[in-house]
């Protein structure tokens, strides 16, 4: 890992900050659950990157980060479902429930399912955070434009996860080779934060 690839991380980490900051703000005066769930996200976000920076990519490849960074895309997902689809929480924070052990199980295990069980979890947790905010901002036109950023910082967290997991499997997603996936990782992460804080931000003072 390179001291640009660090100085990014810093700034990752830095702007999660702000963002639990500004849903802790919220929290304390509504006590809604979903802000729980966004916050619980970009803490570990926040954990992982400093994890990063003091030890380098070679973490990535332990079964316990791998198993706690499924907290990130499942953190701000379930945070999507609670606030803008209440009816569907209860059965999608159990998908979660069962998403998370099974990346825990087929990881920590070593079993050849892992493949399996971190794409499609990862792939359907990124769908939502991509789909919900464009939804509500291009079809019910209910949330601030500014919102829709959210689906493309679920977008690039979709896309840079199931990379990520092909790799740590032994295996390459398209041309998302080895390098080119660590080569990009540290920025894009800053990109997918700043997505997320610009999206969330507008959302929040729109209330």
């Amino acid at each position: 890992m390179t001291l640009f690839d660090r100085l990014i991380l810093l700034l990752t980490g830095l702007t999660a900050i702000y963002l639990i900051w500004r849903f802790y703000s919220r929290y304390s005066e509504e006590k809604a659950r979903y802000d729980i769930y966004y916050m619980m996200g970009f803490a570990v976000l926040l954990v992982s990157g400093l994890l990063l920076i003091a030890f380098g990519w070679d973490i990535l490849a332990s079964p316990y980060v791998l198993t706690v960074a499924t907290l990130i895309p499942l953190g701000v997902s379930m945070g999507l479902m609670h606030q803008f689809v209440p009816d569907y929480k209860k059965a999608y924070s159990w998908f979660s429930l069962v998403g998370l052990l099974a990346i825990a199980v087929t990881s920590i295990g070593g079993m050849s399912l892992k493949s399996i069980a971190v794409p499609v979890f990862h792939g359907i947790a990124g769908l939502i955070i991509f789909g919900l905010p464009v939804y509500k901002c291009v079809v019910t036109k209910d949330a601030p434009k500014g919102f829709g950023l959210v689906g493309i910082g679920g977008l690039l967290i979709s896309v840079g996860g199931i990379a990520l997991a092909f790799i740590v499997a032994g295996k390459q997603l398209l041309f998302f080779s080895a390098d080119f996936v660590f080569a990009i990782l540290a920025p894009l992460l800053l990109l997918m934060t700043l997505a997320f804080t610009w999206g969330f931000v507008k959302e929040i003072k729109a209330e």
